[in-house]
């Protein structure tokens, strides 16, 4: 469906639209969850919060910002795609030397199947779109048409760590790293409105995360492919909640938050245009 550039929001204001639409989304998804039985599949539950989540985006973009769901930023940009890809698994491959230099992490063993490996990367893309499209697609890009664009980081980060707040073995420091997560994932944005660095990063860092090292995914226990071992307090080992809850996520995240807005910071930010 195309529409015209020049189209008036049906709410002029990009922090109204958010309000809005993060009303809708929160009570469509609680509504989802009244009707979710005991024992459904995670396959599922992602499959249709991702579809929630995709259609809300489309609805709110077309007909109340009145502008093409494309200038959400999926314009592909390669080199943004593959550093979003490659930057994960550095991350958290640091993340886990650090904790194997300090005696704290171990694999057992290592399983495959073919199965569980593609169904983890159909079921990580798909919470890679859904939550980018909401988070930096819509959240932020409208944010920053109302506010200065570190504000509407900074809010866009909150909101994405606050989604996760139900999620098993929450802890301060899980929500703390959660945030840095969304400013990881934002940083980019601000500076190129495409979302590819952040779609890829996100399902590269999930990936990798859980179906391949073996970690739980912010609380959610999956088929791996190593077996882990942690041992120490769950400052260290992030507990229940996986690496995201332990401080090795914290000092990689801020090493590359710091990193990327130093290759950043010496562009210009685009400024809205209706």
């Amino acid at each position: 469906m195309a529409l015209r550039a020049n189209r008036t929001p049906m709410i002029t204001k990009g922090w109204v639209r958010v309000t809005i639409f993060c009303i809708a989304y929160l009570n469509i998804l609680l509504v989802v969850a009244m009707f979710m039985v005991t024992g459904v599949s995670p396959f599922l539950v992602v499959t249709i919060n991702t579809l929630v989540s995709v259609s809300l985006v489309v609805f709110f973009r077309l007909f109340i910002d009145a502008r093409s769901v494309k200038s959400l930023g999926l314009q592909w940009q390669t080199g943004n795609a593959v550093t979003g890809l490659l930057l994960a698994p550095v991350m958290l491959g640091a993340g886990c030397l650090l904790l194997y230099l300090f005696n704290i992490l171990h694999w057992t063993a290592i399983t495959f199947s073919i199965a569980d490996f593609l169904s983890a990367i159909v079921l990580m893309m798909m919470v890679a779109i859904g939550e980018e499209l909401v988070f930096r697609g819509y959240i932020l890009n409208n944010l920053l048409q109302s506010l200065r664009p570190w504000v509407a980081l900074l809010i866009s980060s909150v909101l994405f760590a606050a989604i996760h707040s139900g999620n098993a073995g929450l802890t301060a420091l899980a929500f703390v790293n959660l945030f840095l997560g969304g400013m990881v994932l934002g940083i980019g944005y601000i500076y190129t409105r495409n979302l590819w660095f952040a779609i890829l990063f996100h399902f590269s860092w999930n990936f990798f995360q859980g179906p391949v090292l073996g970690y739980d995914v912010s609380g959610v226990e999956l088929q791996s492919i190593l077996q882990l071992k942690l041992i120490g307090t769950p400052l260290f080992t992030g507990g229940v909640f996986g690496f995201e809850g332990s401080v090795a996520d914290t000092i990689v995240s801020v090493i590359t938050l710091l990193v990327l807005y130093f290759i950043y910071r010496k562009r210009t930010i685009p400024v809205y245009r209706q």
